[in-house]
């Protein structure tokens, strides 16, 4: 067995304008003295940053790990969710997602997706160069639209939409296997890779790719009501990325888990730091630590209630309670017997009567 890594900080919801969480030796040093050993850092905020150099220069990567050593630190995986998502937009989302991309590319649903996919080009090379082994991102969404069957369920939409976004990605899933880096899709509402359903037909659509892959976060399925424990049984042998986010959901007679157009702090189901809400993060340590899983874990703290620099501290530590260093061996082999063959048959009783 192997004992998974951590805790990690994703840095996304922490960037601000603000010392010492404007730049990325900043935010080292104050992640590393909250207890955490490593970071994932988004791709799209150059300050802390830079992607188009880190996929062209091992000098910037090799300076970036030592900016991280220097507090302790590494990197647990690079984030392209933004950029991920647009690789396929509905054009219901258009404007809602443009702010995504670059200004001179808004307005422009074609040239955006082209520099989504090559800023995902320069994900896998960083990611190479920097010696990471996954990769975190969005699949975008062109059936989302029509998540719930009214108008009634279209099969020929759906098909189509699953071969486009194949599509798109398979080349995309080529270039991260000549990098040796798992693509990691966070299953997540309002992508189309939002439950085990879609991401095993989407699969399908990319020839079942080695490097195609699965960001576990259980918030994401246990407000769709999923079982999120039978989910690692289902799909231990793509999960290659963790986000440990906690989540709660009150049954009421208002709402539920559409979330009635409300905000966060009055739906039904809602985020929570972790060890605040509902998750058996216990189940899910075990589960992982039975099927080998030796990725980092990741705090990525999303909490309606609790502030952020609050629930990045407890985060380290709630995190660090819950690795499970696995055992070496049986408990029970000091009761081993032996395993030669005529012992074994003495155990069984066949050489009585010879």
């Amino acid at each position: 067995m192997k004992t998974v890594k951590g805790p990690g900080l994703f840095l996304s919801q922490f960037i601000t304008s603000q010392p010492p969480f404007n730049s990325l030796a900043g935010l080292a040093e104050w992640a590393a003295g909250l207890g955490y050993r490593a970071l994932q850092i988004p791709c799209h905020q150059p300050a802390i940053f830079d992607l188009e150099q880190a996929a062209v220069s091992q000098t910037y990567c090799d300076d970036v790990r030592g900016v991280l050593a220097d507090s302790g630190l590494e990197i647990s995986e690079l984030s392209t969710h933004l950029e991920g998502q647009l690789i396929a937009v509905n054009p219901v989302f258009d404007s809602a997602f443009d702010n995504f991309a670059p200004a001179t590319l808004r307005g422009d649903p074609a040239r955006r997706t082209e520099w989504a996919m090559t800023t995902l080009r320069r994900a896998a090379a960083a990611s190479e160069r920097l010696g990471l082994r996954a990769h975190a991102t969005f699949s975008g969404s062109l059936a989302w639209p029509w998540f719930y069957p009214w108008p009634p369920h279209n099969a020929a939409l759906f098909a189509e939409a699953f071969a486009e976004l194949a599509r798109r990605w398979l080349p995309l899933l080529d270039v991260f296997d000549q990098h040796g880096v798992d693509l990691c899709y966070e299953i997540h509402p309002g992508e189309d890779l939002h439950d085990g359903v879609t991401f095993e037909r989407f699969l399908a659509e990319v020839n079942h790719h080695p490097r195609c892959n699965i960001l576990f976060d259980p918030s994401h399925l246990h407000l769709q009501h999923i079982d999120y424990l039978q989910f690692i049984d289902h799909y231990h042998s793509r999960i290659k990325a963790f986000h440990v986010k906690d989540a709660e959901y009150q049954i009421n007679g208002r709402s539920g888990v559409y979330g009635g157009y409300q905000p966060w702090l009055t739906r039904a189901g809602r985020f929570r730091s972790p060890g605040d809400g509902q998750i058996d993060f216990g189940g899910i340590f075990s589960k992982l630590a039975q099927y080998d899983y030796d990725g980092w874990a990741v705090l990525e703290w999303e909490c309606c209630l609790k502030g952020g620099e609050t629930g990045a501290r407890e985060g380290a530590a709630f995190i660090q309670r819950h690795i499970i260093p696995v055992a070496d061996r049986a408990f029970d082999d000091f009761a081993a017997s032996g395993e030669n063959r005529p012992s074994v048959r003495q155990q069984l009783g066949l050489d009585r009567d010879a």
